[in-house]
């Protein structure tokens, strides 16, 4: 367990929507369901939910990338909620990962901005951007 606050989730990386071309590309398997993501960044993830958690729970993960049979599993934390008009969205933020699971949510994340990018950029030009402070 780690001696982060449990209070308002800011993360300080780039968060990236998980869609691309009005499709969902990330999801989460949690407890056998696949939940399509919000955001995603090196740092952790939102999904939509009109159910409140409970904050601090801590769980198994698993994020999938819409066409790549891989997984990268891990553990995170509920860290917020934020109701809105939708239901609400959790924040969760990692906690540890399996294996490679940092260095291929990197390489995700990468290919998604290389692909997502409306201008040409190079693959490092992408790493800086995922690696990058967060813009907003």
């Amino acid at each position: 367990m780690s001696d982060t606050p449990i209070s308002n989730e800011r993360r300080n990386r780039q968060r990236f929507a998980a869609q691309r071309e009005g499709r969902t590309i990330f999801w989460v398997e949690l407890d056998g369901h696949r939940l399509p993501l919000n955001d995603l960044s090196l740092e952790g993830f939102g999904y939509g939910s009109a159910i409140e958690p409970e904050l601090g729970l801590e769980f198994p993960f698993a994020l999938r990338l819409e066409g790549i049979p891989d997984r990268v599993r891990g553990r995170a934390r509920i860290v917020n909620y934020v109701a809105n008009a939708n239901g609400g969205q959790v924040g969760c933020r990692f906690l540890s990962f399996e294996g490679d699971g940092a260095f291929d949510l990197h390489d995700w994340l990468t290919v998604h901005v290389i692909t997502s990018a409306s201008v040409r950029i190079s693959e490092q030009e992408a790493k800086a951007i995922v690696a990058g402070p967060s813009l907003i």
